[in-house]
């Protein structure tokens, strides 16, 4: 559940839980700038994941978890959003704590988990930005963070089971990666882009960071 941060350039995004919104952070200066502060004039829950396009649109997902006992300000809704031209709109207001979030490495498909009722969804997006109608993806338990390879299978963590669930592009589960108890997200690095990076643990066994050495390179973003 903790914010992904996504590479751009030579840029940084990432969810910032205390601002309640979203942030781009220089790799040159180390300074913040923000992406997303509220919608409508509404402060955010505590924006979780995000994915960036290629032309700059920032898809983000805004669950409760760490919203703490500050007040609601989105009247119930835990919604997906994105941010293009500097404008924030929204996506889906109908999901129960959206969380990992992901687009295809065509930019033609965005994947969104809900994971208060343990699905993950697949939206269509058109070469003019349009979002058509959610579709089923694929259910599994707890799913949390989330990251693709240059093939378009996605690696979706499973916190409560403590595994990564692959899954090809149709919906089709390709395999298991074993971790351990809260499992959080995934994401791809190393020189060739072939290691994948798992983030898991407990308040009670310690958190760490765990790799696997795969054979495609992860979407370069």
């Amino acid at each position: 559940m903790p914010g992904r941060l996504r590479a751009r350039h030579h840029q940084r995004h990432g969810a910032t839980h205390d601002q309640r919104g979203v942030s781009a952070f220089s790799l040159a200066d180390r300074s913040r700038t923000t992406v997303a502060a509220d919608y409508d004039g509404r402060l955010f829950n505590s924006p979780n994941d995000l994915t960036v396009a290629a032309d700059g649109t920032v898809y983000f997902t805004d669950p409760t978890y760490q919203r703490g006992n500050r007040p609601d300000a989105m009247n119930g809704v835990t919604g997906v959003y994105r941010v293009r031209g500097g404008r924030v709109e929204l996506v889906d207001g109908g999901l129960r704590q959206p969380n990992g979030i992901a687009l295809a490495p065509d930019g033609r498909t965005l994947y969104v988990a809900a994971m208060g009722t343990n699905q993950i969804f697949r939206y269509p997006v058109g070469a003019d930005g349009s979002i058509g109608a959610r579709t089923l993806f694929a259910s599994m338990n707890g799913p949390d963070g989330v990251t693709i390879d240059c093939a378009g299978n996605l690696y979706w963590a499973s916190n409560p089971d403590g595994t990564v669930q692959v899954y090809a592009p149709s919906g089709t589960r390709l395999g298991t990666i074993t971790v351990g108890r809260g499992t959080t997200n995934a994401a791809f690095g190393g020189p060739d882009g072939r290691t994948l990076f798992i983030t898991s643990g407990t308040p009670s066994s310690g958190s760490g960071i765990f790799s696997v050495r795969l054979n495609l390179p992860g979407n370069p973003y």
